[in-house]
């Protein structure tokens, strides 16, 4: 596929997974104007005071008189540096439930702290946030030409100017690329990651790898199937491009995998079944999108979901397709899926 073909459905196909068809145009590459790359290797520049750099995953290299404290950042990004200790006071993106609860992407953050730029896919108050004095704002990006996720395609230049950008890539990696690059920004930011809770995060993290790892090879024969559910249509994600789907099948994991051309319509990230046609792939456990855009497991009321061999067996777990990219976040999605596994009856 054409770097522009990855550019075009990426963004799409993300949305779409997410039971958000329709809501957004073709995206294009969001470059950063005010930036400069002045290096050849990625990383930051651990400081607590004094001048800051930070070189993001488009090769963006981000330089500030000093560490910066307004931060502006896409929820799921802000909730990975609290975790780490440092503080976001603004956000974009899934922040709030309609009912005024924390959104699953905004982690263990205060959000009746936070200043909400946008809770919604293409919402985005660019003039409440130059009032706001931005000193960087940092998203991921689901692509290989650096669209910055969940900054508009309308606003974005807009947007561009009034501070610079920071893109911790989410595209075609396993989960510890970004988990790792997560923790460079987030110690360039004046977090101690030689603290006890960081240390032993990632040890934790490391554990519950090793524990998938060894329930995949024990029981090679379950079948996991990642699933979305909209009111017409389900998903089934490929473990192309995904973080999460890619480190899992690294591990071992027997994920159903749709073939390519059932995929191409999205660019390859999932296929699309009417709710007829749910029971296409055989599967043992199934690991359901957790995001409040989608339909929850225990809201659906297909017949034919209700039919499925897993559903029946209570085999239906979370996934997080966005996973909050810290170590603290992300142990759980492996510890999870290795108990599901270990104890999974084999109905599909």
């Amino acid at each position: 596929m054409s770097n522009a073909s990855t550019a075009r459905f990426s963004r799409r196909g993300l949305l779409a997974a997410g039971g958000a068809l329709g809501l957004g145009a073709v995206l294009a590459a969001c470059g950063d104007g005010d930036a400069k790359d002045t290096g050849s290797d990625k990383g930051a520049t651990p400081a607590k005071s004094g001048p800051w750099s930070f070189k993001d995953d488009r090769g963006t290299t981000v330089k500030l008189d000093k560490v910066p404290t307004n931060i502006v950042a896409f929820t799921g990004v802000a909730a990975a540096l609290f975790d780490y200790g440092i503080e976001v006071k603004g956000v974009f993106g899934p922040t709030r439930t309609t009912n005024g609860k924390a959104d699953v992407q905004a982690g263990d953050m205060d959000v009746s702290k936070l200043t909400i730029f946008g809770n919604k896919f293409d919402s985005f108050n660019v003039e409440q946030y130059a009032a706001f004095q931005p000193e960087v704002l940092i998203s991921t990006t689901f692509d290989d030409a650096g669209t910055l996720w969940y900054v508009p395609e309308a606003s974005k230049d807009k947007i561009a100017k009034l501070a610079p950008s920071v893109a911790i890539s989410v595209y075609d990696l396993q989960m510890p690329e970004p988990l790792r690059r997560m923790a460079e920004l987030a110690e360039s930011l004046g977090a101690d990651m030689k603290a006890t809770k960081v240390v032993e995060a990632k040890k934790k993290f490391e554990a519950a790898a090793e524990r998938l790892r060894k329930a995949a090879k024990a029981r090679p024969e379950i079948r996991v199937l990642a699933g979305s559910a909209a009111q017409d249509v389900f998903y089934v994600s490929g473990s192309n491009y995904s973080i999460d789907l890619e480190y899992f099948k690294a591990l071992g994991v027997n994920l159903v995998e749709p073939p390519e051309e059932a995929k191409k319509a999205t660019g390859g990230w999932f296929e699309t079944l009417s709710w007829e046609n749910v029971d296409k792939y055989p599967a043992d456990v199934i690991i359901m999108d957790d995001r409040a855009s989608t339909i929850q497991p225990a809201d659906i009321t297909e017949a034919t979901w209700k039919k499925l061999p897993a559903v029946k067996a209570g085999q239906v777990i979370s996934r997080s397709p966005e996973p909050i990219l810290s170590y603290d976040k992300c142990t759980p999605l492996l510890d999870n899926l290795a108990e599901a596994i270990e104890k999974a009856e084999k109905v599909g």
